[in-house]
């Protein structure tokens, strides 16, 4: 009960942060189109916050969409097999999916940490603060697969993917 509560809070920030960000991305860009359509010229910052705020779309979203089951998924032959054999591959997709993100975390510090000697040109921010994406998308990776994972070995989900509106539990 107290796991489902944390992992539905976890999903609720994720889901504000990737708005939150995709929000900053559309104001970067709309600037830089405006900039250079009535100014002839854009700020420079605009195009730097752009794949900044990018990066952490795709970092937040990652482990939103594996959650939902909308990642790319090779299955053909794994869903072709019988009965027992497609449910097991996906957990153990899912537990090997967690292990390699947990293996990750420790080089994605290292590279986090040496961001805090640079500064980004434009906007002359620390990039430990934009290195750090990589470290957000290994960890919200990791915890929607290690809840695919104990959802699928407990019975409570059979690891397909949810249909659209549907919560995952």
């Amino acid at each position: 009960m107290i796991f489902r509560q944390a992992l539905a809070l976890v999903a609720a920030v994720s889901r504000f942060a990737t708005g939150a960000a995709f929000f900053i991305l559309m104001g970067a860009v709309l600037v830089q189109v405006l900039g250079r359509t009535l100014f002839h010229s854009s700020p420079v910052w605009t195009e730097e916050l752009t794949r900044f705020a990018l990066l952490y779309v795709a970092a937040i979203g990652l482990g939103l969409a594996y959650r939902s089951g909308d990642l790319v998924n090779v299955d053909l032959v794994c869903e072709s097999l019988p009965a027992p054999w497609p449910k097991l591959l996906r957990a153990l997709s899912a537990l090997l999916t967690a292990m390699l993100c947990l293996i990750l975390i420790g080089p994605a510090w290292r590279f986090t940490s040496i961001g805090a000697l640079q500064t980004s040109p434009a906007l002359t921010w620390r990039m430990d603060f934009i290195h750090a994406s990589m470290l957000v998308a290994l960890v919200s990776l990791c915890i929607f697969s290690l809840a695919r994972f104990l959802s699928i070995a407990t019975g409570e989900s059979d690891g397909l993917p949810q249909a659209a509106g549907e919560e995952t539990p």
